[in-house]
């Protein structure tokens, strides 16, 4: 069993300096840092190349048959009102607002049969593959995220893990690093100025008791420059040392590297470049925006310039991070849940489709992996209020980019997309698949947990089988 112990760094034989972090597996080079593995890219000459993964969450949990799982011979008290129309793939086919999909489906993975749901109304399987209470007692598990910000730290000035997601997955801190510590939290950019998602009014108070610090500016105060701010850095690690060796809570150690990655996001302001689009070409921006749907949305869906964050997550990934998250809101359809559909999937469909389109034109599709996923799906009987609720016994994802085999549809449900058939996929495989991705072996990889225990990244999950 391979361990991940700390941040300090040996000289082996071979000269390379190397973090005492390890890993198992990873393509190929066995015993290599994720770091030693972006050097091996680079030795290999393989300019450009940069594995990230971009996470959507479609957050409220997307009905699976009113999107990819089309039933069209059930009642129509379960199939609701859409039609179908066919896809690329042969036999498939998809919801009529998704015409966009239906002709990319060749580069496209549908998961018809993701299992595992938690019932949770956040992101946080989405995010780690586990449920909230997993490891509660020593702080939860961590995120996807913010493991790769643990095994790539000091690095790069970077975040290594850059969450955008708002509204819920926000509000209850679906990206957060658990029994990791808060040194390894998500760099969380506030982009409410640029993309509204208003929240319910339950979420209110509970975003209001995160305080002010649930996100992080990217400007410098008027009265500090760039000189100013590296003297008060190398000021306060004098002052601080002391305090650091004797802090048993993490804390002190988190503060001292949030200010470092700060004062490194601040003066080199890469990542400032990266969330602003005024200098992007206008005809890139345009390509991201929707058109109208014309349908009076929910006040608490997203409207149609709201898949612009995708250009950002490319943008990132360009400067140098590792993992974006993203969210779409709001698919938790109780009532309404044609209507809000209607708005909805073009909106999706239009952005997912311009993700990828824009990926391949940057060359970056080979290394960039894409899902899109929610926590669970929707029952398959509309309920009172012309909507459906929750139904974690089902849910569905798609995939895009990587470098992996697509045009597939994997795994299959009943005549009312109620119960999985065939080929059950579980979340972990999910997240197996995109660690690999990375070059990480999440079945036998570990981190150490605050009693000393290692943890392997996820305790079943496997890649899916049918992509590589």
């Amino acid at each position: 069993m391979l361990q991940f112990d700390g941040p300090a760094r040996q000289t082996h034989c071979d000269g390379i300096p190397r973090r005492s972090f390890l890993l198992a597996g990873a393509l190929g080079f066995g015993g290599l840092s994720m770091a030693d593995l972006f050097r091996a890219e680079a030795a290999a000459g393989i300019r450009g190349s940069h594995r990230a993964i971009i996470n959507i969450h479609l957050d409220g949990g997307p009905p699976q048959m009113d999107m990819i799982d089309m039933k069209p011979q059930a009642p129509r008290e379960v199939r609701g009102e859409f039609d179908s129309m066919a896809t690329s793939i042969p036999g498939f086919r998809v919801n009529e607002l998704m015409p966009r999909t239906a002709k990319a489906a060749q580069e496209l993975t549908f998961l018809r049969s993701l299992v595992g749901a938690e019932s949770r109304h956040d992101a946080f399987q989405c995010q780690s593959g586990f449920g909230a209470k997993d490891l509660e007692s020593i702080g939860g598990r961590p995120a996807m995220g913010c493991i790769i910000n643990h095994l790539t730290d000091g690095e790069t000035s970077l975040p290594a893990f850059v969450d955008m997601m708002q509204g819920r997955p926000l509000v209850r801190n679906s990206a957060r690093p658990g029994f990791l510590g808060p040194a390894y939290q998500p760099f969380r950019p506030d982009i409410s100025q640029m993309f509204s998602r208003p929240l319910e009014e339950a979420m209110k108070g509970e975003l209001a008791a995160l305080g002010a610090g649930h996100t992080t500016a990217l400007k410098l105060h008027a009265s500090i420059n760039a000189s100013r701010l590296q003297d008060r850095d190398s000021l306060l690690h004098q002052l601080d040392r002391v305090r650091r060796q004797v802090d048993q809570s993490g804390m002190m150690n988190a503060m001292d590297r949030f200010h470092q990655q700060a004062a490194g996001i601040l003066t080199s302001g890469d990542l400032a470049k990266a969330l602003n689009l005024e200098n992007e070409d206008p005809k890139v921006v345009e390509k991201f925006i929707a058109e109208s749907t014309g349908v009076n949305r929910s006040s608490t869906s997203e409207d149609e310039r709201s898949m612009l964050k995708l250009l950002i997550a490319r943008h990132l990934i360009q400067a140098g991070v590792r993992c974006v998250s993203v969210s779409l809101s709001d698919f938790d359809t109780h009532s309404g849940n044609f209507k809000r559909l209607r708005h909805l999937l073009p909106v999706f469909d239009h952005g997912l489709n311009a993700l990828i389109d824009d990926l391949r034109e940057q060359n970056m599709l080979d290394d960039v992996l894409i899902v899109a996923w929610g926590e669970f799906g929707r029952t398959p009987k509309i309920n009172g209020n012309a909507g459906r609720d929750h139904w974690p016994r089902v849910a569905m994802g798609m995939m895009a980019g990587g470098g992996l085999r697509h045009g597939q549809v994997i795994g299959a449900t009943d005549a009312w997309a109620a119960e999985v058939t065939s080929r059950p996929v579980h979340y972990q495989d999910v997240l197996a698949t995109l660690y690999q991705h990375l070059g990480i072996d999440a079945r036998t990889t570990t981190v150490m947990d605050p009693t000393g225990r290692p943890q392997y990244l996820l305790d079943r999950g496997e890649p899916i089988s049918e992509l590589t």
